[in-house]
């Protein structure tokens, strides 16, 4: 499934991505981000190392306990012991009957009289003159290779291949098949109505989140892979929020990462929590309680949101029902990362968060107030935060779970939520006791809903119930619309829609994906009823020469770009032939 998706606007990108390089430096920033994971494996073999010098197997079962007192009698002790006993018979079967027939020994083949047999005979075939055969470091010193490789000419042609033009989008979608959860990066062209797999990065947990940062995180030791550019610079960057409580913040500007640029949370302390309490039956399947803290996420992290006005400054949403603020520009590695501010006034799991000023476009948008934070959780409240003053917060309180919160860059005053339920309610801030309308989009959960940044009063919505849809607000002086129209609905083949976004460059194309693992670009205007809804704000937007906004136009198709598949291409082929 696909269940998260980013768009990153045009000219963000780097035109020639870097290759990711696993030199000296790297390998020290790394070991420092990850110092705990090779400090346990370092002290794991040194206890196997410790074991093997006093005579012990270190792979046998402790029944007295070990210098850490992990092994502990309970009532699952006697039947492990009866395993050990169990495994130790059949180690000692194994052992006789490799004592019988020794597989090293090769006494049976008589190999010490093997030059006596063959002498006297003269050696031939292809292998007549192995002896002097010789091993040359490159193929250019091989004087019998003629044809030499052109390195220069490869080089160009992957660097070709990575190229991202000025008119290109990248989407960035959180993706997981076969228990293998990975970013990929797609390259979406839209003159040419074409969309591929740039390059990927694997991940360690299942993704959740994604959210774009303008911003150079600072970093723990400085490599040849990131660009040159001091913490807070300008860049392209994806925070990614997993089941794990930590947040992974990855450059788009590196092909083929392999450890991320920055690591927000405490693994040292939380892998911890995933530790079994004993080692009975029992035991086995219990955990440490999450206690949530002030310092780090202890529970998967659900929702994320940059501010682009204070740009050092990440909110992140999470299942230990806290909101935490990040500071991206100190270095933050897996065993010193602290939030600096937290928020703990839900109840239950925060599923999205959003600040004020993350809404784009709109006349009202410039009154923002960067400091207002807004979540939504499970506790089927909504929350609106001064994070100047973390405690205490305007509580907004509604009848389901709450899917997806963001603000109405048309209206600085006003914001939307998606819920379980399939409602999406629409509250002022200013008088937020009481919703400014109520819509029932969908019957069954509202995954995602997003204000178009070029299209005043053009809302998108997607559901688990497979569809997405485009709504009409008619323009009113009030605070509630005069009236709400749908005006497409579509099932895009995707399964269940677990994100849907709008194009943060051209008018009515959004994407989406879900259960299915696909993603897909939809350009909305190839629908008729779409251009006439939207007909005057789009030719107040971009004017007549640039829009077909009659339907004139011979052929638009059904307006959905999709990665071309290896196998429609062989059915072209087949078809073809025949």
């Amino acid at each position: 499934m696909i269940s998260a998706l980013q768009w990153i606007a045009r000219g963000k990108s780097l035109p020639h991505p870097k290759k990711y390089v696993l030199d000296d430096d790297e390998m020290d920033r790394v070991s420092k981000m990850a110092n705990v994971r090779f400090e346990d494996a370092k002290e794991q073999l040194e206890r196997v190392q410790r074991d093997i010098a006093r005579g012990k197997d270190p792979f046998a079962a402790n029944e007295g306990g070990d210098d850490d007192g992990e092994w502990q009698d309970d009532e699952g002790d006697d039947d492990m012991k009866d395993d050990d006993d169990a495994m130790a018979d059949a180690a000692t079967e194994a052992a006789k009957t490799d004592a019988k027939e020794d597989p090293d020994d090769l006494s049976r083949y008589n190999l010490d009289e093997y030059d006596d047999d063959a002498a006297g005979q003269a050696t031939a075939g292809a292998f007549s003159n192995i002896r002097g055969l010789a091993v040359y470091q490159s193929n250019e010193d091989d004087p019998y290779i003629t044809v030499q490789e052109d390195a220069e000419k490869d080089e160009d042609e992957e660097r070709e291949e990575l190229e991202i033009y000025p008119t290109d989008n990248l989407i960035i979608t959180a993706k997981t098949e076969d228990d293998v959860s990975q970013l990929e990066a797609y390259v979406y062209a839209a003159n040419d109505a074409n969309l591929y797999v740039h390059h990927d990065l694997m991940l360690p947990s299942f993704p959740l989140c994604l959210e774009w940062l303008d911003y150079a995180p600072a970093r723990g030791g400085a490599d040849q892979n990131t660009p040159a550019k001091p913490a807070g610079s300008a860049g392209n960057f994806i925070a990614v929020g997993t089941m794990d409580p930590e947040i992974e913040v990855w450059s788009m500007d590196v092909v083929d990462g392999m450890y991320p640029d920055a690591i927000l949370g405490r693994k040292s302390e939380t892998d911890q929590l995933n530790a079994p309490l004993g080692t009975g039956k029992k035991k086995r399947k219990q955990s440490k309680a999450r206690i949530a803290n002030d310092a780090f996420h202890v529970d998967a992290v659900l929702g994320l949101s940059w501010n682009p006005v204070a740009r050092n400054l990440l909110a992140s949403a999470s299942a230990d029902s806290t909101v935490k603020l990040w500071d991206l520009s100190r270095p933050h590695t897996s065993d010193d990362s602290t939030a600096f501010r937290s928020f703990n006034q839900h109840t239950d799991k925060v599923q999205s968060v959003a600040w004020q000023c993350k809404a784009l476009g709109g006349s009202g948008s410039s009154s923002a107030n960067p400091a207002v934070l807004l979540t939504g959780s499970y506790d089927k409240t909504m929350r609106i935060f001064d994070t100047r003053t973390p405690d205490t917060a305007a509580v907004v309180r509604i009848g389901s779970d709450v899917e997806s919160v963001v603000w109405n860059g048309w209206k600085s005053d006003e914001f939307l939520c998606s819920l379980e339920s399939g409602i999406v309610q629409a509250f002022d801030i200013r008088s937020p006791s009481s919703a400014s309308w109520t819509l029932q989009a969908h019957d069954t959960a509202c995954t995602a809903v997003d204000i178009s940044p070029h299209i005043p009063g053009c809302i998108l919505t997607a559901s688990s119930d497979r569809s997405i849809k485009l709504w009409n607000l008619a323009t009113s002086a009030e605070a509630a619309p005069s009236s709400i129209s749908l005006v497409l609905a579509r099932d895009l083949g995707l399964g269940k829609i677990f994100a849907a976004k709008f194009s943060p460059n051209d008018p009515l194309t959004l994407a989406a994906a879900g259960s299915a693992g696909q993603m897909q670009v939809f350009n909305a205007l190839s629908n008729s009823a779409v251009r006439k809804t939207y007909a005057d704000r789009l030719r107040k937007l971009t004017g007549d020469a640039k829009v077909d906004l009659d339907g004139t136009e011979p052929s638009r198709g059904d307006g959905i770009v999709r990665v071309e598949d290896d196998s429609d291409d062989d059915d072209e082929a087949d078809d073809m032939q025949d």
